[in-house]
């Protein structure tokens, strides 16, 4: 069902038939990087959060960074709380191993985190834990609603590239 809610999702961009649909499991970083044949840091993992209220907040961030706690409390204002698994299904519409910012069961603020900027494209989830769609960060920002660009991540800067020195000159 959640598969389906994404699908009609991109339907308004006509982008439905490019979502992937893999025989393997897609539904970790690693998993999802060997069944694309990516490296994991270009998987787009969407992480559910303790918003203020009873309201979740998402943050999409590039497969090898790593929620800053300092950075996310300067950023949001309160502490960074993942939710549970149940939480995760109840407020998105997705289960763990599926979880985008597509298609969603509330309304829920989505941030994306500066580390997928390194990349053209990005392979986030589609709503179950064996598909996936090659998007690129504008894609990400128009399909998913998101509020704005945060840095709230760590240990994705380890490797600095190219793409990574002419980000560090982009104002987020």
């Amino acid at each position: 069902m959640s598969l389906e809610n994404v699908k009609a999702h991109f339907k308004q961009w006509k982008r439905e038939q490019d979502i992937m649909e893999f025989e393997t499991s897609s539904a970790t970083v690693d998993l999802a990087a060997q069944a694309i044949g990516v490296e994991p840091a270009r998987i787009a993992k969407t992480l559910s959060f303790r918003g203020e209220g009873e309201t979740a907040i998402l943050v999409v961030a590039a497969g090898d960074a790593k929620i800053d706690n300092k950075k996310f409390r300067q950023t949001f204002g309160f502490k960074a709380r993942m939710l549970s698994p149940e939480e995760v299904l109840d407020q998105t519409g997705h289960a763990i191993g599926g979880v985008c910012p597509f298609g969603l069961k509330n309304k829920l603020d989505v941030y994306l985190d500066a580390s997928m900027k390194r990349f053209e494209t990005l392979y986030p989830a589609c709503g179950s834990s064996n598909s996936a769609i090659e998007l690129t960060c504008d894609e990400i920002m128009e399909y998913s609603s998101a509020q704005d660009w945060v840095d709230v991540c760590k240990c994705w800067q380890a490797e600095e590239t190219n793409a990574d020195i002419v980000m560090s000159n982009d104002t987020i």
